[in-house]
C-alpha cells in the first residue's frame, strides 16, 4: 500500500579525499643510531591545496615510525579533535570541517629510538559544494533500547554507484562496546546498506554510529549531505516466529518461548512475505490508507501496530478477526493478532526484534524493511565494498533458530502507511 512515510531518524551523507603531498618539513634525530633510517611522514592535502572537500582526513603515508601525535587547527587557533583509522593510513576529524576556512595539521611521527619528525601542511576548504547533495537517512536514533537484530542502515537516493561504494563505506563508522565486529553490506541498486555483526547483538552492548558524509564526493555528479552522530544500547532478547501452517506466532525472551498467539496472515490475493524480518516503527494507533492501490480502497485506523516491511506489511490489533484468527488467513498481508495479544507484544518487544514468517507463498524482497538478517552471514559479506576479515564469522555455539540468545563474535522506497 503506497501512502509514502519515511522514518527521519537522522539523515546522512558523506565525502572523502584524495591523498597528496604535504609540505613544510622539520624532522629531529638525525642518522645517528647505527644507520637506522629516521622516521618521515608525508601528509595529505597538499600544502596550500584548496577547495578542498570539508570531509577531508590528514592522510598520514608514514616510513620508519609510527604516528605519535596530530594536531588540527583551523585559521583562527581553534584545535579540532579526531583519530586515526585502525590502519593508520588517515587521521579522522571528529567533525566536519568548516567551508571556505583554513587548516593547519601538524604530525609527529616516532620511530626507533626515539627519534621524530613532525611535519606540517595548510590547506583551505571549498567554500560551497559545486553539486547537488545526494539525500541520505539514517535508521538508528539515539538514545533509544533496539533489540538483538537491529542493523545499523543508512539509505540514498539516488542509489551510490557502484564505484563509489568503497569510499561512502570508508566514512561509515560504527564502535560497539563490549567490542562486536561486523560489516557493511550494500543492496544491489545501491539504495541502502547495511551493518550487522555475524551473530545477534549482546543484550547491553552500547553502539556508536557516524555517518560523516557531508560534502563528500560520490561518484562523478554528487556530494554527501550530512554528517550525523548517534549513540544508543542493545535492550532484551527478543525474538517472534510466525508459522503459516499452523497459523501460531511464537514470542520468545532469552532463548525460551513464553507465548504462543493466534494469527490470520495475508490472504492468497495479498499474501503476507517469508523471510526474516525486524521491527521497524511500533504505533499505538495509526491509519492505514490504501486508496490509490491495485487492490486497496479503504481507510482504516489500527491500534498496536508495529511495521515489518517498507510495503506496508504489520503485527496489529484486528479485533475484526478474531475469528479467523489461528484457522484462516483474511488480511491484505499483515499478521493480525488480538487486540488483548497485540497490547500484550507491544510491551515486550523493540524496534530491531526479529521477526521470522514462514511457509506464504511469496519470499521477502531484499529491501523490503530492513532485510540484513534475510541472508546468511557468507552472502552478506559478499555486500561489503570493501574486505571483510575472513575469520569473522559466526558463532558456532549460537543456535539458528531465531529465539536463539545473541552472542558470538565480537534512498530505501518511501513505506508504505497499509496493512491489513
Amino acid at each position: 500500500m503506497n501512502t509514502r512515510r519515511r522514518l527521519k531518524l537522522l539523515a546522512v551523507t558523506v565525502a572523502a579525499t584524495p591523498l597528496v603531498l604535504g609540505g613544510c618539513t622539520a624532522e629531529r634525530g638525525g642518522e645517528a643510531g647505527g644507520g637506522t633510517p629516521p622516521p618521515a611522514v608525508e601528509l595529505t592535502p597538499a600544502d596550500r591545496a584548496r577547495d578542498v572537500p570539508v570531509s577531508a582526513e590528514v592522510g598520514t603515508s608514514v616510513t620508519n615510525g609510527k604516528v605519535s601525535a596530530v594536531r588540527l587547527t583551523d585559521d583562527k587557533g581553534r584545535q579540532v579533535g579526531g583519530e586515526p583509522r585502525e590502519d593508520g593510513s588517515s587521521w579522522v576529524p571528529g567533525e566536519t570541517l568548516a567551508k571556505g576556512r583554513t587548516y593547519t595539521a601538524e604530525v609527529t611521527v616516532t620511530g626507533d629510538r626515539g627519534r621524530t619528525a613532525t611535519r606540517k601542511t595548510t590547506f583551505t576548504t571549498a567554500a560551497k559544494p559545486t553539486k547537488p547533495a545526494i539525500t541520505s537517512t539514517l535508521y538508528f536514533a539515539g538514545n533509544q533500547t533496539y533489540g538483538t537484530a537491529m542493523p545499523v542502515t543508512v539509505a540514498f537516493e539516488p542509489g551510490v554507484p557502484k564505484e563509489a561504494r568503497a569510499e561512502v563505506q570508508k566514512r561509515l563508522f560504527v564502535r560497539t562496546d563490549p567490542p562486536q565486529p561486523g560489516t557493511w553490506s550494500w543492496l544491489e541498486d545501491g539504495s541502502q546498506v547495511y551493518y550487522r555483526a555475524p551473530d545477534f547483538w549482546r543484550p547491553g552492548t552500547a553502539i556508536s554510529v557516524r555517518a560523516a558524509l557531508e560534502g563528500m564526493p560520490i561518484g562523478k555528479a554528487l556530494v554527501g549531505d550530512a554528517d550525523r552522530k548517534a549513540t544508543s544500547k542493545i535492550g532484551r532478547q527478543v525474538a517472534v516466529d510466525i508459522d503459516n501452517a499452523t497459523k501460531q506466532m511464537s514470542v520468545f525472551q532469552d532463548g525460551k518461548l513464553v507465548r504462543r498467539i493466534p494469527v490470520s496472515l495475508g490472504k492468497p490475493s495479498t499474501p503476507s512475505s517469508s523471510g526474516k524480518m525486524v521491527i521497524m516503527e511500533k504505533h499505538e494507533r495509526t491509519t492505514f490508507d490504501t486508496r490509490g492501490e491495485p487492490d486497496g480502497g479503504y481507510v482504516v485506523d489500527v491500534d498496536d501496530a508495529q511495521r515489518l516491511t517498507w510495503g506496508g506489511e504489520f503485527i496489529h490489533s484486528a479485533p475484526w478477526s478474531e475469528g479467523d484468527q489461528g484457522y484462516t488467513n483474511v488480511s491484505h498481508g499483515c499478521a493480525n493478532v488480538s487486540a488483548t495479544a497485540a497490547d500484550w507484544l507491544m510491551g515486550i518487544t523493540q524496534v530491531g526484534d526479529l521477526v521470522t514468517v514462514k511457509g506464504t507463498e511469496v519470499p521477502l524482497q531484499a529491501g523490503n524493511g530492513w532485510t540484513a538478517w534475510n541472508v546468511d552471514w557468507d552472502e552478506f559479506a559478499k555486500g561489503s565494498a570493501l574486505p571483510v576479515p575472513a575469520g569473522l564469522k559466526p558463532s558456532p555455539h549460537t543456535a539458528p533458530h531465531p529465539g536463539a540468545v545473541a552472542g558470538g563474535s565480537s534512498p530505501a522506497p518511501a513505506p508504505s502507511a497499509s496493512g491489513g
